[in-house]
This record gives C-alpha cells, structure tokens and sequence, in this order.
C-alpha cells in the first residue's frame, strides 16, 4: 500500500488553524498568499510519494547496522537524504537571518506530516536539526551561530540532542555527563548517553550533538546543567570538518518499530574529553534544551498524526477490497460484500479517519498559534499566541501520540488475521508510532505539565479564552441548522460543561491536594483533546458546509461521528478526574505480589 498525501484535508486543516489563530487580521500569514502555501505542499507530497515512500519497507526490513563505531543506514537513505539537502527542505521555517526561508510553522508542520507518514524512520534525522536551530539562534554566541546555524540549516550537518543516560531518563537530575573547562574558553565533555536518535550515521559529512552536562562546581539537580555543542568532528579554520572529535557510537538499539533510525549509545571523553562550546551560560543549558525540546514535541505530535492517517489509508483499501460474509440487508450481486460494508467495519474506518482529523487540527493550531507568538504586530496578541501554544503543546504532542497508537492498532484489527502477519505492512505503521508516546517527554510527563504548569497559566486565562473559542463553535453549530450534523452540538456541549468542571476540580486541588490533580492528569489531558479535536473538526465542517459538494459532506460526516462517538466518553473522564483520586492512592494494595 502506498502513501498518498492528503492535500485537501491538510488545507483545510491549516485554513482552520491559521484563522483561529489570528482572527479576521491574517496579515501574520500574508507569505503564504498567492499560491504559495499549494505549491511547496505539493512539491513536499511529491518528495513524500517519490522518494521516501519507496524506501520505507528497506528501513523496516533492513534496519540500519553499526560495525566497529561505523554506522550503516538503511538502502536508499543516503540518496533521500541528499535529495533532502538538495530540495532545501530544512530551510522552509529556518530563520531568514541564517538562510533560510522563514516561512510559517504551520506550513512545516503540515509537510512534516506528509514525510512523517511516508517515512517516519527516516524524517527522525532532519526533525531534530529544525530545533537546534531554534536553540541555537536565541541562545549561542554570533560566532556559534555564523559557524553552525547555516551549515545546519541546510542538513549537512544535522543535529542531535543528547539528554538521556542510563540512570537519568525523564528525571535529569540524575545526569553524570561531565564538563570541564579548558584554557583555550572551550570544555572537554566525558560521559555516555543513550538513546540518541541518529548519534552516528553515513548520510552527512558532520555531525553536531547538543549534550547535557555538568560542570564540577555546579549546583545540584537541574539547576546545575549546562548544554554544549559537540562536532563529530570538529572545523577547521576555512570551517571545513577537521579533525575527528574524542567521541564515538558504541553500539545500536534493537528497536520493536522505527528500524531505520539509528538509535545510539554515544560515548564522549575516552581520550581526555571531547572538545564542547557552551551554548548559553554556564548552568542554564536546561532552558537552552527545552526550545529544542518544544519544537520536538510538536514534531512528535505530528508523527502520531502521520502514522494515523498512513495506517487510515492502508486500512480503507483494504475494507474495500477484502470480501467477507453479507450484511443485513446487502442488495449487492457478489456472494459476499467488502468488509467496508459491515457496521462494525465502517464504525473502526470512521474512529481512524476522524481520530486523524481532530490530532491533525490540535497540531495545525498549536503550530498557527507559535507563528502568531513571532509574527502578531501587536505584544498582546503575541503574549496571548503564547500562552495558546503553551497550553496546547503537551494536548498536541500526547493526545495525537495517544490517537496515533489507538488508530494503528484498529488498523491491525480491520486487516484481521492479515495484519498480525507482517506481510501486509500493517503492523509496520503500530510498531513504528509505539514510540512517539514515550519519547522527547512521555505522555504521563506531558499531562503533568498541562495540568499543573499550563492549567494555572495567568491565573487560568489562557484556559478560559480557549472555552470562549470552543464553546463559540459550539453556538455556531447550532445556529447553522444543518440536519447532517446530527447531536453533534450537544454532545460537544456537553464535552465542554465536562471539561469546565474538571478544570475547576482540579485547579482547586492543585494548592491543596497536589497528588489528587496528579492522579487525574492523564484523563484530563484527553478530555481536554476530546474538546478541543471535535471542536475544531466542528469548525472545518462549518467552513465547508456551504460548498455543499462531497469534501463538505464528509467532514460533516467526520464532525458528527467523532462528537457523537468519540466525545461521549468525557462524563466518564469527568468523573475519572474529581471522583477517582482515592482509588488511585489506594490502589497499592492490588501491586502487593
């Protein structure tokens, strides 16, 4: 099966987003009229179809290899790669100051999705150098910056980020990578990290890994972490790669799913230290790191969307193809009907295709709202876009994570008996997207940011103007009176009145019963998607529904089946958030061996 770019979704989609952003003044996105936005999203489906389509099933079935600290990719990868660099694509949002385009996230957002879905393995690499730019540009030295920011910009020499150690996962507090000071204003960096997506490969002529460590007379615990820049191999004075730098690739991960992506452990330091530059000041690399870490989990959020919409169309051919028994009522002249014609079977297509059409809209927002924080003339308008984005990024990057493993899975289930067999592919797109849930923040990780960091945001403003937008739409549908959506405004309203109640529970929980709020987090951050996916998917409806011709009609359809399927679950999420805190903390009981 493959990959066909949803254009048509994927624009109204970024319409939605953009207009939600910033109102009636699109002014922010003015660089996107005339045809622009069409036209690099055409030649990125195109790039997605033609080139990283095809080389898919290699990464899955021929996993990248690392013999002697040399790493080998996957077939094909180094020549997509260089079709990568030549068709400039790592420059479309780059800062126009460091060569690159500085076109909208929204729109890199939306080509990430299409790449993601054709080659989710594959697109881990570039992904990565799109946030150390950012880190980069606000927080290294103007000599950093002119020596690496173009160089990355364009991908010849990507970038990785380098957190993780044995002992240190989600809680960096227990990091050990150790930094010391050198005569010459450099550091020589000693540890080992683990888990670094694309450490080492053959695809580019220089490496640049941003790593975490620690100076010898730093503070204790997160307080205390510095963030370096380290070359594989460091430049020479024309800024050509120089000498090999004292770091190495010790071995590779075995991975259930993203096969072509080199996973790496990396060792620094076996001969005295490698040589490392310091981005920022000295024991403030944590805030340095997390620019980089933002854009990345957007960037995740994307792939859950990718890898939903890719097993989506996977598992429509198949229904429509696979002939099994009859449904009541079949007039059709074949023996047996396409299992796409069976209630249940149309029920798991319908849960796919609008599970993707309500992540991709919460990550379109999120990506408009980012834009506006940069781009708004006014400061206001830029701190509200902030505040948006900051309180949709962890929705973004678990709800759509979340729906990207659930449509997956449904996936496996709708090819039956053929997609637990690894023939069909099916199995490919669950074991791929399993990841996207666990890393760069995992989901538990993000619900505790929105609900303890995001929730109490300016007091809960940037809550309440985000009800006021929803509960608009919601007003909106109903006024518009058009039979074809069914309940779907009640039910959304009463998503809503959930979400407002649950919001209330726990922001009075958060000063006195912390544990309550946290044990509540998890399900708020899906009713929180739930609200914010049906009513956005609402509003797209909306906006095509006086078309009236079949693209309307089917996002009415979407629009209605996800309030009416999908929404009906938040009174049971209400009540899992005030009501179910006790049976949490008491719940050890049941863990006794």
């Amino acid at each position: 099966m493959t990959y066909r770019a949803p254009i048509s979704e994927i624009q109204a989609a970024m319409r939605y987003a953009m207009a939600a952003a910033s109102g009636a003044n699109n002014a922010a996105f003015a660089d996107l009229d005339d045809g622009m936005d069409a036209s690099i999203l055409d030649q990125a489906a195109k790039y997605a179809e033609g080139v990283l389509d095809p080389i898919n099933r290699n990464g899955d079935l021929t996993p990248a290899v690392c013999r002697d600290g040399v790493v080998t990719t996957s077939p094909g990868w180094k020549e997509a790669y260089q079709a990568w660099i030549e068709g400039g694509w790592s420059s479309l949002s780059a800062p126009a100051d460091h060569g690159g385009m500085g076109l909208p996230n929204v729109l890199n957002t939306a080509c990430l999705e299409m790449w993601s879905a054709a080659n989710m393995a594959f697109m881990l690499c570039p992904i990565l150098s799109d946030g150390a730019i950012l880190a980069l540009a606000r927080h290294a030295t103007p000599e950093l910056q002119q020596a690496y920011i173009p160089n990355i910009v364009s991908c010849v020499w990507p970038a990785t980020m380098n957190l993780t150690e044995p002992q240190a996962g989600s809680d960096l507090n227990a990091l050990r990578t150790k930094a010391e000071r050198a005569s010459d204003g450099t550091y020589r960096i000693t540890g080992q990290k683990i888990f670094i997506t694309y450490g080492e490969h053959d695809m580019s002529e220089n490496i640049v890994h941003l790593v975490l460590a620690r100076l010898p007379d730093a503070p204790a615990g997160t307080r205390g972490i510095s963030l370096f820049l380290v070359p594989k191999y460091i430049p020479n004075a024309d800024g050509a790669p120089g000498e090999l730098n004292d770091l190495r690739c010790s071995a590779i991960e075995h991975k259930i799913g993203i096969h072509g992506s080199p996973t790496c452990t990396m060792i620094y330091g076996d001969n005295g230290g490698a040589t490392g530059w310091l981005i920022g000041e000295e024991n403030r690399g944590l805030a340095c790191m997390f620019t980089m870490m933002n854009n990345a989990r957007l960037a995740v959020g994307i792939q859950g969307v990718a890898a939903a919409e890719r097993s989506t169309q996977q598992a429509i051919a198949f229904a429509s193809e696979r002939k099994q028994g009859r449904p009541p009522g079949w007039d059709g002249t074949d023996a047996m009907a396409p299992i796409a014609a069976h209630a249940d079977v149309k029920r798991m297509l319908m849960a796919m295709t609008s599970m993707t059409a309500a992540s991709r809209a919460i990550c379109y927002l999120t990506a408009a709202a980012t834009d506006l924080s940069h781009r708004a003339q006014d400061e206001g308008a830029r701190q509200q876009a902030h505040e948006r984005a900051s309180l949709l990024t962890p929705v973004a990057k678990a709800f759509s994570t979340d729906l990207g493993n659930e449509a997956t899975s449904i996936g496996v289930q709708v090819h039956g008996g053929m997609g637990f067999i690894e023939e069909t592919g099916a199995a490919q797109h669950m074991r791929d997207v399993r990841i996207a849930a666990i890393y760069e923040g995992t989901n538990g990780i993000q619900a505790i940011d929105l609900v303890m960091r995001k929730l109490p945001m300016r007091d809960g403003d940037a809550l309440e103007r985000e009800m006021t937008d929803m509960r608009s739409i919601v007003e909106a549908l109903k006024a518009s009176n058009v039979p074809q959506f069914g309940n779907a405004a009640d039910r959304l309203a009463e998503t809503l009145d959930s979400l407002d109640r649950a919001s209330s529970w726990l922001r009075a929980q958060i000063a006195n019963a912390p544990n309550d709020a946290l044990a509540g987090a998890t399900p708020y951050l899906r009713l929180f998607g739930l609200a914010r996916g049906g009513t956005a998917l609402a509003q797209i409806a909306l906006n095509a529904s006086a078309d009236n011709d079949l693209n309307a009609q089917k996002r009415i359809a979407l629009a209605r089946f996800f309030a009416e399927h999908i929404c009906c679950g938040a009174r049971g999420l209400e009540l899992s958030i005030c009501e179910g805190a006790a049976s949490v903390h008491e719940a050890a009981i049941a863990l006794l061996p």
